[in-house]
């Protein structure tokens, strides 16, 4: 049986940590082609160029086109052909990090990522997520590893709208569960092998760094602030999250949310929005005691996150289109099928409306 952990090369989390990055990067290349869109740019680019300023390191800088797809990242390719790159660097959001890792892998050249949002666990991931121009899902980038370096500045997060760090806690709220279900079932991670025992630990954290410090990180985000708790949150969303989805495997939570892209009326929300009910759904359908889905609940409730079909935009049950939500959770692929027993759309569609009455009782 082989088991895989994944994880980037090094990961490094402070306050001012930007204003550092010539010393953590130096020893990668020589000439760097930093990816950013223009309102990033705008925040960062002097305290890059600050950082770099009397060494012998070649920077170019070119603006990100926000868009993750294949002509984006020829352009950005050639770029980084014609001035002599051989570091590529993102700093931003899921899109740029993702655009940064694909231009990286087709060069063969070391990435730095450096998030500016927690929003998602995916700058220490091996994946980008590539679209269409229009902004439409195309294919998933299956990258054969993490970046080289994880560079997460907590002075600049602190200055992200909160939604953003709460919808991180969404995304990392379901990654214990769902590795735990992988786990019973022995199902395979990201790496298409068996979990290690530290992976589940890593994401069991997760879970319990969450508990612990998720409200007093939101609060702290809505003063502009950083705080040890939101520096623990920063750490659980992109770190042990990331860690824990691709070394745990993913389950029922996240098909949910596919499954909820579907419906018009859920396209407002964030990904780990849909994934904080997707994770309720998926201890529904688990049968877990009650107390364990109670404790979930209140969680969503002390930070903002939806615990109901209306807090997800969905005002009138339409239990066609609930179907349609279930049927699409269970689409073939889907990693709903990691789960330790046979999944149906019926029975998803049962756990979907049971979850939502749960919730529905703490609104009382």
């Amino acid at each position: 049986m082989t088991k895989i952990i994944m994880s980037p090369s090094k990961y490094i989390q402070g306050e001012g940590e930007l204003s550092k990055i010539k010393q953590h990067v130096s020893n990668l290349g020589d000439s760097f082609l930093i990816i950013a869109d223009k309102f990033i740019m705008s925040i960062t680019k002097n305290i890059v160029e600050d950082s770099f300023n009397g060494s012998n390191l070649a920077l170019t800088f070119e603006k990100f086109n926000g868009e993750c797809s294949r002509q984006e990242i020829n352009r950005l390719i050639d770029v980084c052909s014609s001035n002599n790159c051989n570091v590529v660097v993102g700093i931003g959001g899921g899109k740029t990090l993702d655009t940064a890792k694909a231009v990286a892998y087709y060069k063969k050249l070391p990435v730095v990522i450096v998030p500016t949002i927690a929003s998602t666990d995916a700058p220490c991931s091996a994946l980008s997520v590539i679209y269409t121009e229009e902004g439409v899902f195309s294919e998933y980038l299956i990258l054969p590893k993490n970046p080289d370096l994880v560079l997460v500045d907590t002075s600049i997060i602190a200055k992200a709208p909160a939604r953003l760090l709460v919808a991180g806690m969404g995304d990392a709220l379901a990654t214990y569960f769902e590795a735990r279900a992988c786990a019973e079932a022995n199902a395979t991670n990201m790496a298409g092998a068996q979990s290690t025992k530290s992976a589940l630990a890593l994401a069991k954290l997760c879970y319990e760094t969450l508990l612990e410090d998720g409200y007093k990180a939101k609060l702290a985000v809505e003063y502009n602030i950083p705080t040890k708790a939101l520096e623990n949150i920063i750490e659980a969303n992109t770190y042990l999250s990331g860690i824990g989805f691709e070394s745990g495997g993913l389950a029922a939570a996240h098909s949910i949310h596919n499954g909820f892209t579907v419906l018009k009326e859920c396209h407002h929300l964030y990904h780990g929005e849909k994934v904080a009910f997707g994770t309720i759904v998926q201890l529904v359908l688990e049968n877990r005691p009650i107390e364990e889905i109670e404790e979930v609940i209140e969680f969503c409730i002390s930070v903002g996150l939806p615990i109901t079909l209306e807090d997800m935009g969905i005002k009138e049950i339409n239990h066609d289109d609930i179907m349609k939500v279930a049927k699409a959770s269970c689409a073939e692929g889907e990693t709903i099928h990691n789960m330790p027993f046979k999944v149906t759309p019926e029975t998803v569609y049962s756990a979907i409306l049971t979850a939502d009455a749960i919730g529905k009782q703490f609104k009382l």
